[in-house]
């Protein structure tokens, strides 16, 4: 499908400003001012943004300890999320989340995950309640989706949560992210079917996709034809596997003793999604190199914006440790 300018300086929008939040994090991490594990996403934007573009506040989402494009993705505040991160009440989640269970539920966007596969199963009960809502005044239901790496793919929840979708006719979709590494150990290792991710998926009865993750043209025709599908009462959960990449570490600080002499200078390189987008697009003279400029300028100010604002933002009191931690229904 032919996108518009203004989709296409959208799409591009979102994900560099996902890059540069996650390229000045590695930076700001060096400080020690920002504390707990942090996950970057780097690589991986055009997954995020090419999936989350077709999806409405209707929609849901769940995430993983990697989670922060997947947030802005969705429509997350990006000023919200760089104070999360760096532990502030004025964060989307008072600073009691960090970098690994930000959630913003105004948005659809339920929570990122620090357990491996557990997003599965919720993303599953979000569908169900979608399903138990109906569909709306064009008979489309909302969906649930759920995001999972490559190692998630090897968990039982994983498992249990695409068997109840498929049982239950859940509007679900499974998102696996597949950038090669299970913390540190390569893909080929550690997923039994030689790396293929969509097979597993397949063997519990559902549609399954696969495109090229570092191509955000193929991620959203991808995403576009699994919605049209899984929309319709009736049809049930499908998946989809997205071969892709990360730039740095399983975690901030991670020496990646794992990879291949030149491995990331090559992927970034002949594999960065943003790249092959300016490329795309300047080629067939849909934006031009200076109208990408722009918008990297635009994106690098926001960030400077949003690291200033959390320097300076308002810390928890200790009064504040039981706030929103408990719920009386």
């Amino acid at each position: 499908m032919q996108l518009n300018r203004d989709a296409l300086t959208r799409a591009y929008r979102q994900m560099k400003l996902i890059r540069e939040f996650e390229e000045r994090l590695h930076e700001e991490i060096q400080t020690g001012e920002i504390a707990g594990f942090t996950h970057l996403y780097c690589g991986q934007e055009a997954v995020a943004v090419g999936v989350c573009e077709h999806l409405t506040e209707r929609d849901k989402i769940v995430s993983t300890h990697r989670g922060h494009g997947h947030c802005l993705a969705k429509g997350c505040d990006v000023d919200g999320m760089m104070k999360e991160i760096w532990g502030s009440l004025e964060g989307l989640c008072n600073g009691k989340a960090g970098s690994m269970h930000i959630a913003d539920i105004d948005k659809g966007m339920l929570g990122a995950n620090g357990i491996v596969g557990a997003g599965a199963p919720i993303a599953v009960g979000a569908a169900l309640s979608n399903k138990i809502d109906g569909p709306d005044a064009e008979g489309k239901l909302a969906v649930a989706i759920g995001f999972s790496g490559d190692g998630a793919c090897n968990q039982g929840t994983t498992f249990e949560a695409m068997n109840l979708a498929v049982v239950t006719k859940a509007p679900a979709i499974f998102v696996f992210e597949n950038n090669h590494y299970s913390e540190h150990t390569g893909v080929d290792y550690a997923v039994g079917t030689a790396g293929d991710i969509a097979s597993r998926a397949e063997a519990f009865g559902m549609k399954v996709w696969r495109a090229d993750g570092t191509d955000f043209f193929a991620v959203h025709d991808c995403m576009r034809e699994m919605l049209d599908y899984v929309r319709v009462p009736g049809n049930g959960p499908a998946a989809v596997e997205f071969d892709t990449e990360r730039f740095f570490g399983h975690f901030e600080g991670d020496p990646q003793r794992y990879r291949g002499e030149g491995e990331l200078e090559r992927l970034r390189e002949t594999r960065d999604c943003l790249k092959k987008f300016r490329a795309s697009v300047t080629g067939a003279k849909l934006l031009s190199d200076s109208d990408i400029d722009a918008i990297d300028t635009d994106a690098l100010a926001a960030i400077e914006n949003a690291v200033q604002a959390s320097r300076s933002a308002a810390r928890p009191k200790p009064e504040n440790v039981l706030d929103n931690v408990y719920i009386s229904y």
